[in-house]
């Protein structure tokens, strides 16, 4: 397995890693035998949309936590086997990973998800939180 264009799956990486932009996601989806770059953008609710039930999909998000007194942009990279892929691909996704792992290396988190509920912004927020150790916010801000 290969990723078609590492150029393009970098250049998605590093704009969703820079806090200038506004980009917070991008998607890698299977071409065949080849993984490439799917899309980036902005919108949550795009971003779940990518991920359906005959797909496998590599989704690389950040999202910010932290306090009141202090926020910072955390990444999460998640694997997705939709309940309709077959015995073989879901297989080989643990292998191709280490590819898509050569380009995305830098998050918080990671996780393998097959409901949509696992692609929430709530839940996305609360394994990086987790990830993080401690959460010693107070809940207000004087």
């Amino acid at each position: 397995m290969t990723l078609t264009d590492k150029n393009s799956i970098r250049e998605a990486y590093d704009d969703v890693r820079d806090d200038k932009t506004e980009t917070n996601w991008c998607i890698l989806k299977y071409e065949g035998d080849k993984i490439s770059l799917e899309s980036r953008g902005v919108d949550m609710d795009e971003f779940r949309s990518h991920f359906t039930d005959d797909q496998r999909v590599f989704g690389f998000v950040r999202m910010y936590t932290g306090d009141e007194l202090s926020r910072r942009a955390k990444f999460a990279l998640i694997s997705w086997v939709g309940h309709d892929v077959g015995a073989l691909k879901r297989a080989k996704m643990s292998t191709d990973k280490a590819a898509v792992k050569d380009v995305i290396k830098n998050f918080a988190a990671e996780y393998l998800a097959s409901e949509k509920s696992e692609l929430s912004d709530d839940y996305i927020r609360d394994i990086l939180i987790k990830a993080g150790g401690a959460n010693y916010g107070t809940g207000s801000r004087e």
